[in-house]
């Protein structure tokens, strides 16, 4: 149940929500004027994606040729995926929501939320996290996970053991 309202709500509410808002944009502003706002902003949110998205794939470079775990930035650039697709889609609230993925401090905010969210579905046995590191691999399960065999040695623990990205602070993600 919980899925269909999230779909429901993603391919109905939110269209109507959008289109509420481009009408209400009409009403203020005339229709050209929309039309370039909707344009303006997809534009700009493209080029500020690019920047943006370079910006952290040369930080993950920089992490994993320093031998660590890039987590913080493989998650800075699904945010900023998401926000350049939802700045390409026409609509008011997409691109306020878009903009926000896009901009550093904001993106942090939202990084930080995502990073809780993950930590809980790995204590609730939903998502479990294996990676590999300089030969050796880790992984992080609940503890009712059931075995996979010796696919990789096995590490359970609680969340304070996450790995060393898990908690790092920012730093300001200037780039």
């Amino acid at each position: 149940m919980k899925l269909l309202f999230r779909l429901f709500a993603l391919f109905i509410l939110l269209p109507a929500v959008e289109l509420a808002l481009l009408v209400q944009v009409d009403k203020l502003i005339g229709f050209w004027p929309t039309i370039g706002l909707i344009l303006a902003t997809g534009f700009i949110g493209s080029l500020l994606a690019r920047r943006e998205g370079l910006s952290v794939w040369r930080r993950l470079n920089q992490r994993m040729a320093e031998g660590g775990l890039p987590g913080k930035e493989l998650l800075d650039g699904v945010i900023i995926l998401l926000a350049g697709a939802l700045l390409i889609t026409p609509g008011v609230l997409t691109d306020v929501i878009g903009f926000l993925g896009l901009l550093p401090p904001s993106r942090a905010l939202i990084r930080k939320i995502a990073m809780k969210r993950i930590k809980r579905a790995i204590n609730r046995g939903s998502i479990s996290v294996t990676g590999f590191q300089r030969g050796h691999s880790w992984m992080y399960t609940n503890a009712n996970t059931t075995p996979r065999g010796d696919e990789a040695p096995r590490w359970q623990g609680a969340p304070r053991d996450l790995p060393r990205y898990a908690d790092e602070p920012d730093e300001g993600d200037g780039g």
